[in-house]
């Protein structure tokens, strides 16, 4: 007996399960202002050190605030080691600064801007210095002297700029001095030192001189100490 052909049904084709979209990596992930400020104390600290010049150490620093996410930061000091992983003591905490009067930093705070239009403006004497200062000087003087200064952090930034005018600054003879800079029918002259000691301060000059003058030197005979044991011997009599 012929066995009656049962017509087969249509399968119906598997569901499908929604894929929940991947979860991104910790390079895509948003950077904070810490993670900023953590990559630009690295890259201060080997300005410092003079794994960076300064034309090296002003671009990576602009590209770390205008950095959008981690992994656009990590590219930024990949070259470079960690604060005392190189096998040398890591820099002294802020606020210690192995006695040189450095403070508690702030990023956050904001430039000091000195000015100079047809006049002069001066800072000088017991002052504390910031991390960046902007000077511009248009048929005007302006004189930076830290001689005497308390530095706030290990590394500061000068940016100067000068118009038919001028812009002077002093520091001591034994702190590390840098600078980057052009003169267009000007002068812009950093004399460079190296300091003896990986602690002092660092004081970088970057800036551009039309028909003016940019001039970054040492004083002679103007050292800077190591403030709190100097503040001690006073208080002593010694």
């Amino acid at each position: 007996m012929d066995l009656e052909k049962q017509p087969q049904q249509p399968q119906k084709p598997a569901e499908r399960k929604p894929v929940a979209p991947a979860e991104p990596g910790p390079a895509g992930f948003r950077a904070s202002d810490a993670d900023r400020d953590r990559t630009a104390d690295i890259l201060r600290e080997a300005l410092a050190e003079g794994r960076l010049d300064a034309e090296e150490h002003g671009e990576r620093i602009d590209a770390v605030y205008r950095a959008k996410t981690v992994g656009e930061l990590e590219p930024l000091v990949r070259d470079l080691p960690a604060p005392g992983a190189d096998g040398r003591a890591a820099a002294p905490a802020r606020g210690t600064g192995g006695g040189y009067g450095y403070g508690p930093e702030d990023p956050a705070a904001p430039a000091e801007n000195m000015i100079a239009i047809f006049s002069s403006s001066t800072r000088k004497g017991r002052w504390r210095i910031g991390a960046k200062v902007n000077a511009f000087a248009l048929f005007g003087n302006v004189e930076i002297d830290l001689t005497e200064a308390l530095f706030g952090q290990r590394v500061t930034v000068i940016n100067a700029t000068s118009i038919f005018g001028n812009v002077e600054i002093t520091v001591p003879e034994n702190i590390t001095l840098r600078g980057n800079g052009n003169g267009v029918f000007g002068n812009f002259e950093v004399r460079t030192l190296e300091a003896p000691d990986r602690d002092a301060p660092t004081v970088v000059v970057n800036g551009t001189s039309v028909f003016g003058n940019v001039e970054a030197k040492p004083k002679r005979g103007k050292w800077i100490a190591n403030l709190v044991n100097d503040a001690l011997r006073k208080h002593l009599g010694h």
